[in-house]
């Protein structure tokens, strides 16, 4: 299920470092115009990559996208600690912020569904809704009281440390396919003889189970 994880941690990083960011902006001193700009340039980052995600799905693997999710969510949210006094800064943060988001969601949702049948897919797909919907609630709910305990520097950085989970959860991953590709196939079992052979065969089979 790390699939799941990973759809659930990108989401809490999302929108626990940006519910708060409006707000943040608006004590900087910057206008409701530069803030809304900033939220669309945000929404952006978040949808428009979409195409090249799912490109560096298909060429690289779920896996290793996943691990550029995370890294794009760390740097973000980082860049958004540092530079939290600075609202050009914080802006170029958020929209990166989207940007790893839309990522990790490309990659988190094929991670998901991978070797997961056609007919059990939409079962396992509605999960994912449900773990980002709870993390984005926990996310939000949280946001404003870490904010207003140590500021927005302090969400910011306990975004990228929740971003960084994500970056692990690609590693177990990789690490999981290794240990299943090293793991010897099962030896196939004899064929069973057809024709006039097949009827004494299958009386010693009977024979030798009692």
């Amino acid at each position: 299920m790390r699939g799941l994880a990973v759809l659930a941690l990108a989401n809490l990083v999302m929108v626990g470092v940006m519910t708060m960011a409006p707000v943040h902006l608006h004590h900087l001193g910057a206008g409701l115009g530069a803030i809304g700009l900033v939220v669309s340039l945000h929404v952006a980052g978040m949808f428009a990559p979409a195409p090249l995600s799912g490109y560096l799905t298909d060429r690289w693997g779920a896996v290793p996208t996943t691990a550029l999710a995370g890294a794009v969510l760390v740097v973000s949210a980082l860049l958004a600690a540092v530079g939290a006094g600075a609202p050009l800064v914080l802006g170029v943060a958020l929209v990166l912020l989207g940007v790893g988001w839309n990522i990790g969601l490309v990659a988190g949702s094929a991670l998901l569904t991978a070797g997961v049948p056609a007919a059990d897919r939409p079962r396992r797909e509605g999960w994912g809704e449900v773990a980002m919907g709870v993390a984005a609630g926990g996310g939000g709910a949280a946001s404003g009281a870490v904010m207003s305990g140590g500021g927005y520097g302090l969400l910011a950085s306990a975004g990228a440390a929740v971003a960084a989970l994500v970056v692990a959860a690609a590693w177990q991953a990789r690490v999981s396919g290794f240990r299943s590709a090293a793991r010897p196939a099962p030896a196939p079992s004899p064929p069973r003889p057809r024709g006039p052979s097949a009827a004494p065969w299958s009386r010693a089979r009977r024979g030798a189970g009692g």
